[in-house]
């Protein structure tokens, strides 16, 4: 049971990093590609309908490191509290942002909440990818789940390299989901920025790839049993297709790619955790794993029953709701009835 908690637990985040992660790259696309309010409100108006359907998947997922491993999240919240008020904040101001900024018509008014906007999608991407990327290397705790370090200690260079390795995927995403929803010269605009920024994510990544070898014990999982190189060679494929997909202008088909090379990376470092949910780069025997963190059987099993009622309920919601706002929508001049 704590086996398949564990890969349903990788699987959640996954999923909520390809699908917010839209959302989170247009955001911090807005300044540089918002150069009008037509522009500001079609790219607002792409993540509108979707935005907080998303996050469901975000609520989930920490509502499953909860359930399953409820000492993992209680020593997750307790090292890494400063980081993780900061994303929930950012994440407020940015739910907040999409909702306030066509209530008032005045320019100096949406202004504001576009960088609000902006920080509450930037911010939670960096800080995701800084969190992940120190949970990969250890969280120097002691065998009393005492945190010896500041928030400091997390913005390492290999912190910092997850958190431009996240940020940098999400823009990528982001501006493939705000091709298939523009036209004309944002669409021109938008596939530019996709073209230009994968570049640099290829270095990125390759760069964090190789970190990782040196900073992490990921690869381990993978040396033993070969047949799970599959799993970054899917990403490898992902980002090469978005690539090829860019070129030919098929953003529908380059977003696809690039949600796959997401959820593919993603994959990557959770099974390269395994059997670990929370190390300790102190001591790596008093570390948190799928078994010492875990809840107790009888929970698991009655919180697998939920998850197979509950989560099908969600995936055919979300499902309707991409169906039903599919293509280009219609941009309230006015701004009524629009975010």
């Amino acid at each position: 049971m704590e086996m398949i908690w564990f890969i349903i637990w990788g699987i959640l985040w996954s999923v909520y990093f390809v699908l917010d992660g839209f959302d989170l790259g247009i955001g911090a696309l807005i300044p540089f590609l918002g150069k009008s309010e037509e522009d500001r409100r079609v790219m607002v108006n792409a993540v509108g309908p979707f935005w907080d359907g998303n996050e469901v998947w975000l609520i989930t997922a920490g509502g499953v490191t909860f359930a399953a491993f409820p000492t993992a999240y209680a020593v997750m919240f307790s090292t890494l509290y400063s980081p993780l008020l900061l994303l929930l904040f950012a994440l407020i101001f940015r739910g907040v942002s999409l909702e306030f900024r066509h209530h008032v018509d005045s320019p100096g008014w949406r202004a504001l909440w576009d960088r609000c906007f902006f920080l509450g999608s930037a911010l939670p991407a960096i800080l995701l990818g800084v969190a992940f990327a120190n949970i990969f290397k250890g969280i120097p705790f002691d065998s009393e789940y005492v945190f010896h370090g500041t928030i400091l200690t997390l913005l390492n260079p290999y912190g910092l390299l997850g958190g431009a390795l996240f940020l940098l995927l999400f823009v990528v995403h982001g501006s493939l989901w705000l091709a298939t929803k523009s036209d004309g010269d944002l669409q021109k605009r938008a596939g530019r920025a996709a073209s230009g920024v994968w570049l640099v994510l290829l270095i990125i990544a390759v760069v964090f790839l190789v970190a990782t070898w040196f900073k992490t014990g990921l690869y381990d999982n993978y040396l033993d049993h070969p047949a799970l190189f599959i799993i970054p060679l899917l990403a490898v494929a992902g980002l090469v297709l978005t690539r090829i997909y860019i070129a030919a202008a098929a953003w529908l088909k380059a977003w696809f790619a690039s949600a796959l090379t997401i959820f593919a990376c993603a994959m990557f470092g959770i099974i390269g955790l395994y059997p670990n949910i929370f190390p300790s780069s102190l001591d790596p025997a008093i570390s948190l794993t799928v078994l010492n963190a875990s809840s107790s059987p009888l929970t698991l099993k009655i919180m697998l029953g939920v998850v197979l009622i509950f989560v099908p309920i969600v995936i055919a919601y979300q499902t309707w709701v991409y169906f039903l706002f599919k293509g280009v929508p219609d941009h309230d001049e006015s701004g009524h009835g629009a975010y």
